[in-house]
């Protein structure tokens, strides 16, 4: 008769030993590998560094254009209303300054609200980066100003803008349209530098 607490060594299984593989070493690179392998780098670290170069480029560009597109977008809408502010000017400069003097409350209501209306035009412009800019004066400079005629006068240095014909205007830095002036000739010259006129 067996013995019930007696465990049954058949029935239990002893671990397997755990057999080990040996570490095979791998094979020592060549020298002329180990060249391909850091060339191999080197290009690669080249181009990363290249594409890094490349886009900072187009992010500087890209933001460039844009703030380009803000400030110039407007520019043919701008010089299509222009033509507004002109007929406006036509309009405050047909009344004589006599009649406005002594014009009728209904025509001087009228004058004002014109006069209002070319200001108001004025400020929107400018608000949008559209700036008018008066050359009276000053030495014609052809960047900014187009001259339509000479005038005669010896009283002032020969190249100066003695008449504005139609005002001109500016757009951030750049000329949306070039003043139309009139340009004094027989006068002293300037000065070489162009700022100053010269002793007479």
């Amino acid at each position: 008769m067996t013995d019930p607490n007696r465990q049954n060594d058949d029935a239990v299984n002893p671990a397997e030993p755990v057999v080990s593989k040996p570490y095979i070493m791998p094979d020592e690179p060549e020298a002329g590998s180990l060249e391909a392998l850091a060339k191999e780098v080197s290009e690669a670290r080249d181009k990363v560094l290249r594409t890094l170069a490349e886009m900072e480029n187009l992010r500087k560009r890209t933001a460039r254009e844009v703030a380009d597109a803000r400030t110039y977008g407007i520019s043919g809408f701008a010089r299509d209303i222009l033509d507004i502010a002109d007929n406006l000017q036509r309009a405050l400069d047909a009344v004589p300054a006599e009649a406005k003097a002594s014009a009728d409350p209904g025509l001087k209501a009228l004058i004002e609200g014109v006069e209002l209306t070319e200001r108001s035009l004025l400020n929107t412009l400018e608000k949008n980066g559209v700036k008018k800019f008066d050359p009276s004066g000053t030495k014609f400079d052809p960047n900014f100003q187009q001259a339509m005629y000479e005038v005669p006068d010896p009283s002032v240095p020969a190249g100066t803008v003695v008449q504005v014909v139609q005002a001109g205007y500016m757009i951030g830095e750049r000329v949306l349209r070039p003043a139309l002036v009139a340009v004094s000739k027989g006068g002293a010259r300037t000065a070489a530098n162009g700022n100053e006129p010269s002793a007479a």
